[in-house]
């Protein structure tokens, strides 16, 4: 698969609710920070390519890939720190992969709020004092993204995505059992 062609699926995957816990599931701390497994649709929002409003000014997008919001199912509010996910981007060197993750801390210093879908509105969604960044590197990226990272102690995984995709398809995990409609997801 193209390097290009293989940012693209695991972004589009891993924004799927399904995906997301099986990446979760590769980094153990972090999917122990799920406040109900049970119900881990209504535990987790996923917001690729997010945004946020930041207090005073206007919006921003993140330069992360994917943020990861923790919810407590029954208040329907958001909880604890937010896991932003940062999927490694065709030719990105680690200085550059490092960067996109300092200029987000950097702008989630500040008061903000999380753009959403309608899907999620009614949930409660400022800003939080821990974030938790969870990095993704292909297969076949260069070693110095991995040395790098673990140098840094920064957590990341090696995608296993043609794994998860058939351990999802086995376990009848990608049927969507919550029948959305289309002016649910904008």
């Amino acid at each position: 698969m193209a390097a290009s062609d293989m940012y693209e699926t695991l972004l589009a995957e891993y924004s799927n609710h399904e995906m997301a816990m099986l990446l979760l599931q590769q980094h153990r701390p972090y999917m122990e920070m799920l406040p109900s497994i049970r119900r881990s649709r209504e535990s987790i929002m996923t917001l690729p390519l997010p945004a946020v409003k930041m207090r005073g000014s206007g919006s921003v997008v993140l330069p992360c890939d994917l943020a990861y919001l923790l919810c407590d199912p029954e208040w329907k509010i958001k909880m604890g720190g937010e896991i932003i996910v940062l999927i490694q981007r065709p030719d990105e060197l680690f200085s550059e992969l490092l960067g996109r993750w300092r200029q987000t801390q950097v702008i989630l210093d500040c008061d903000y709020e999380w753009h959403r879908p309608n899907y999620y509105r009614q949930i409660m969604t400022e800003g939080s004092d821990r974030l938790y960044p969870l990095f993704v590197l292909c297969p076949d990226s260069d070693q110095r993204l991995s040395r790098g990272l673990r140098g840094a102690h920064l957590p990341f995984v090696i995608s296993n995505l043609l794994e998860n995709l058939s351990v999802a398809e086995d376990n009848n995990l990608l049927i969507n059992k919550d029948c959305e409609t289309a002016e649910d997801m904008t």
